[in-house]
């Protein structure tokens, strides 16, 4: 399917990395590379993460096509690849340094590893992560950044496979220094009887936890007990800003 989408193109950008990044690409016309290796005609050096006063992404040095010191506003690394394929379709238009540079520093996807500037002692973040896959990603990436507490808040969904319930207690509990349990979505089944079933999974680890029911409380929980260093995580919603209840 993808080979078709590179096919029909006039431009395109491929992630030399990509160990099927030939055969994909092997009809297209014009194929810009891009990525870590030094073949790449657009390729990222000297990668580190960056966490300062309740900022985190991660900065890289872009060579070949364009010279440029970039700071990416979205945490982890696989934000350098996501970059570069920015970096690589503007340049096919002509945009300046200067708005490459000012908006990947700026640049975020709603609800998606969001950050939300509360306090420049803690960093605050909303995901839409809502299954322990995502979830386990999610933190795993922000325990990268070593904060001084990663303190996780979430939910699980009514009227849904328990088990999800079971995984998402059991790797909050693992991966976070603390969660802060509450509802998301409980649908038709009692708030309370969701966090029983969240309880099960995260007692099978040593991972402390409170329990707030109430989402908007347990958001001013979070905040109100944050301390310097903190990475907060609020997952489940995204930017949705509403609850599927009964």
């Amino acid at each position: 399917c993808k080979s078709l989408l590179f096919r029909q193109c006039k431009n395109c950008a491929a992630n030399i990395d990509d160990p099927s990044w030939q055969a994909i690409t092997k009809d297209a016309k014009n194929v810009l590379t891009f990525g870590f290796s030094d073949d790449a005609q657009l390729h990222a050096e000297n990668d580190h993460l960056l966490s300062d006063n309740g900022f985190i992404g991660v900065h890289f040095e872009a060579k070949g096509l364009k010279e440029l010191s970039l700071d990416v506003g979205t945490p982890g690394k696989f934000n350098v690849y996501n970059a570069l394929s920015a970096i690589a379709a503007v340049s096919f238009f002509g945009v300046p340094d200067k708005a490459i540079i000012d908006g990947l520093k700026i640049a975020k996807v709603k609800g998606r590893v969001e950050p939300v500037r509360v306090s420049d002692k803690f960093t605050l973040l909303i995901d839409y992560a809502h299954n322990a896959l995502s979830m386990e990603n999610v933190l795993t990436t922000l325990r990268q950044y070593k904060p001084n507490r990663l303190i996780t808040m979430f939910g699980a969904g009514g009227n849904r496979p328990k088990v999800r319930r079971y995984e998402m207690g059991e790797t909050s509990g693992r991966l976070s220094d603390l969660s802060v349990i509450t509802e998301d979505n409980s649908r038709f089944e009692d708030v309370n009887d969701i966090i029983e079933d969240i309880k099960v999974g995260i007692n099978k680890t040593d991972g402390k936890y409170v329990v707030v029911p109430n989402r908007k409380d347990a958001i001013r929980y979070c905040i109100n007990n944050a301390e310097e260093g903190d990475i907060i995580v609020l997952a489940g919603k995204g930017h949705e800003d509403y609850q599927e209840i009964k």
